[in-house]
């Protein structure tokens, strides 16, 4: 007969001895997940909108106030001790006491060290981090500020000497070029610096990269306050009146008068006019003058201004070309004549 008893020695082990096993094995491999899981920081991103937002509103808010200090056109030679004081006073009562300047509070927005936190273990949203150091501070300070205003007194001290003529010693004609140089390679620097900012948006300028200093959001709950419709209308009406203003002072209203004038659907209106007030000012002429050949009365100041500005001035009552003027009861004075 034949025997089928199986030998001790090949059975399969328990299911308790497999899963202890499996546990075994896998237990290194899930240790080095959870420790690089660990030492990893989450992906974050912080709009470049609100960023690029911050800095314009800083910039906006140290020339409001110079314009509270000074006067335009006063201390003109001491501007730039001017504007680095405002920078000073911004970053001292902002950046070196770790709060965040004013455009980047109410962008929502803080500094970070960003060199802390690729050795942070505990992360939960990735906007953890401490902020800026000491040294980080004051090299703020020696860059944004020190930096900006000797460059600046430079480039005024060597226009007002004028190194860059082919007069000057060799000396100053070789620092002419160097600072050329400079000013070419920081621009470049700069130019490459806002190209991996719109690609990542880490760091705005080169002080930032150089200190590693990262703008992430304050609060993670906090949404914009300012909605990007509302700011995109703002934006339009306010190029749309900076063409205006600086076009309306181009065109001459006279001119435009002639030109709609053939249009008009009242030809007539002119003739209904008060014929005694001057057709510029709408007031009495106080010197009066009258426009030849049509031979309208105007003041002096209007009259001459007019047909300084254009050559060739028409009458703004009847469209005809002013060739001359003429005082009341008085000889004829051409356009031409100098005052």
């Amino acid at each position: 007969m034949i025997s089928f008893r199986s030998n001790p020695s090949t059975a399969p082990p328990p299911r308790e001895d497999a899963w202890i096993t499996s546990y075994q094995k896998l237990l290194p491999h899930w240790h080095s997940v959870s420790l690089s899981h660990q030492h990893s920081t989450l992906p974050i991103s912080i709009s470049r909108v609100n960023q690029f937002d911050a800095a314009r509103l800083d910039i906006e808010m140290s020339a409001m106030l110079k314009e509270q200090l000074v006067k335009p056109g006063m201390l003109f030679q001491y501007e730039p001790e001017l504007d680095a004081f405002l920078e000073f006073l911004i970053w001292r009562f902002s950046i070196w006491v770790d709060k965040p300047t004013p455009g980047i509070a109410l962008m929502n927005l803080r500094y970070r060290d960003e060199r802390a936190v690729e050795i942070r273990e505990n992360v939960r949203t990735g906007l953890e981090g401490p902020g800026l150091t000491v040294a980080q501070k004051m090299w703020y300070c020696i860059a944004a500020v020190g930096g900006q205003y000797i460059w600046a007194r430079l480039q005024s001290f060597s226009a007002f000497r004028r190194w860059g003529d082919s007069e000057q010693r060799p000396l100053a004609r070789r620092v002419w070029g160097l600072m050329q140089r400079i000013e070419g390679l920081y621009k470049a620097a700069s130019f490459g610096n806002l190209l991996l900012f719109l690609y990542t948006g880490r760091y705005r300028n080169l002080i930032e990269r150089a200190l590693r200093a990262r703008l992430v959001y304050e609060s993670p709950n906090m949404n914009r306050a300012v909605s990007f419709e509302y700011m995109n209308r703002q934006l339009v009406w306010n190029e749309f009146s900076e063409m205006l203003l600086l076009l309306l002072p181009l065109l001459n209203s006279s001119t435009v008068k002639s030109f709609l004038h053939p249009f008009s659907k009242n030809k007539s209106s002119s003739s209904t006019e008060d014929d005694s007030n001057c057709p510029i000012c709408r007031a009495s002429p106080t010197l009066a003058y009258l426009a030849l050949p049509c031979q309208h009365r105007y003041c002096y100041y209007c009259l001459r201004t007019r047909c300084a500005a254009a050559p060739s001035f028409r009458c703004s009552r009847c469209s005809e070309p002013v060739v001359a003027m003429q005082r009341h009861g008085s000889i004829v004075e051409h356009k031409t004549h100098n005052q």
